[in-house]
């Protein structure tokens, strides 16, 4: 075979693989659409692999990435497709850089049997040493059903096209972009690949590459608008706080209880957190999953707190053991309600907060204030109720008047359970100080290789 052969099959072979929908992926992911190929003419049985793996820069960031190819073999998992994807993974864990997945699959080569068994098995193990090490995305494109559903789900993140399925049954029952992301497994929907390939682009403009490294910090343009009355909602507070245009919710329309965003504050990389409300089953193990992955990249979770408290002891649990093991900074305002356990969990000991902020309007207390309320007064409290025309409106008179002058933020600070007490609008202010005095914060813990309480 000739030089001028080999060259016209090479340039034949490029010409057919640049033109799939998976090379597009990753041409509009990295920048200039520039990226070296990972095991280019890796072959699958007859054809070419069903995955193009690539490495690149993702705004000057350098990642990895795969797209599944669904012009070969409708993207079907093979042998060939698992060893360029562990390459890639393997490439990953050395250089400690971000992997990018697009899955659009039928499924897997089942003439290949046992042998396929073993590559998802591989790929799973692979894609779990790598989880906390560097920032793992899913972008579901398509259809991504079984065991690969499993391989996609166990990423950081999960982005998916709304009109893409994802599924652990392999016929696609209840896979729906809409369904998935009620459930809790799309953290972010996309209208199209366009906007998913973009919300990855931001993601990894603001996620640090590994756990060992810094997130990136830009101080140009930063701007944010203010915290400006009282009564603001935690739930506001959190997009207010943040650089312009830097906020990117994950799982909006899980657990709504709680709000959890990526952005940055004054170009520094945090995590915001807020609790507003009864905190449901669901909204714990979100905010706790959260907080595992912030701490995983010693990103800084800043939690705002209007909420009296749980609603599952086991959930909350969880959530508690998150906070109480996370040795990222963590600092805390309660712009409302802190009650009992909510308080313990999320802003005091329990929580092991660097740094706990109160508002001027700020409640915070060991029990509700009904029931410290008739536990202080004693005796005293069913007196004042016998001794009116109304007792129910007395109860809430009294429960109130005694809420005003002991459970006050002044009162907190006073015991010192807060560190200040601020108005709203010196919230963001107050935060950067924080983070600043937090940037270097390091700890020390015990040898154990993990706790017992699962999230």
């Amino acid at each position: 075979m000739t030089v001028g052969s080999i060259s016209e099959i090479i340039s034949k072979a490029r010409e057919e693989i640049s033109s799939s929908k998976a090379f597009g992926y990753l041409t509009k992911l990295f920048d200039d659409g520039v990226f070296t190929e990972i095991g280019a003419f890796a072959k699958s049985d007859d054809t070419y692999a069903e995955a193009v793996a690539a490495h690149g820069t993702v705004n000057g960031m350098e990642v990895y990435a795969f797209a599944q190819n669904t012009d070969y073999a409708g993207g079907a998992m093979s042998k060939a497709q698992a060893a360029k994807i562990k390459k890639l993974y393997d490439l990953a864990l050395k250089s400690g850089e971000p992997v990018v997945a697009f899955y659009d699959s039928t499924g897997g080569r089942l003439s290949q049997g046992t042998d396929l068994l073993a590559a998802y098995g591989d790929i799973l193990k692979y894609s779990n040493n790598l989880s906390g090490v560097v920032p793992q995305i899913s972008v579901i494109v398509g259809k991504c059903f079984g065991t690969q559903a499993l391989i996609a789900e166990c990423a950081d993140i999960v982005v998916m096209t709304k009109n893409a399925q994802l599924s652990l049954e392999t016929n696609g029952e209840k896979s729906s972009a809409e369904e998935n992301s009620q459930k809790g497994n799309a953290h972010i929907i996309a209208e199209n690949a366009d906007e998913a390939v973009q919300k990855v682009r931001a993601l990894i403009e603001i996620l640090p590459s590994n756990n060992l490294s810094s997130a990136c910090v830009a101080y140009d343009e930063i701007s944010a608008e203010g915290v400006p009355v009282y009564d603001t909602k935690p739930s506001q507070v959190i997009f207010d706080i943040a650089d312009t245009e830097s906020a990117v919710e994950i799982q909006a329309d899980y657990g709504k209880a709680v709000r959890t965003v990526l952005a940055t504050v004054n170009g520094v990389t945090v995590g915001l957190l807020s609790a507003e409300g009864d905190i449901d089953g669901k909204s714990s193990s979100k905010a706790a999953r959260f907080v595992r992955f912030c701490d995983a990249f010693s990103i800084p979770v800043i939690t705002f707190i209007d909420a009296e408290k749980f609603c599952c002891i086991k959930s909350a649990a969880k959530l508690t053991s998150a906070y109480a093991e996370a040795t990222t900074a963590k600092i805390t305002f309660i712009t409302g309600n802190a009650f009992g356990s909510v308080y313990i969990a999320l802003a005091g000991t329990g929580a092991a907060a660097d740094m706990t902020f109160a508002w001027t309007n700020a409640s915070v207390s060991a029990l509700t204030p009904e029931a410290e309320t008739i536990i202080m007064l004693g005796d005293d409290f069913g007196g004042r109720l016998k001794n009116t025309s109304d007792p129910k409106a007395e109860r809430e008179r009294v429960i109130q008047e005694y809420k005003n002058e002991n459970l006050t933020a002044f009162k907190a600070a006073e015991n010192g359970y807060v560190e200040d007490v601020i108005e709203p609008e010196n919230t963001r202010d107050k935060l950067i100080s924080a983070l600043d005095m937090l940037g270097n914060k390091r700890v020390t813990t015990l040898p154990k290789k993990h706790n017992n309480i699962y999230i």
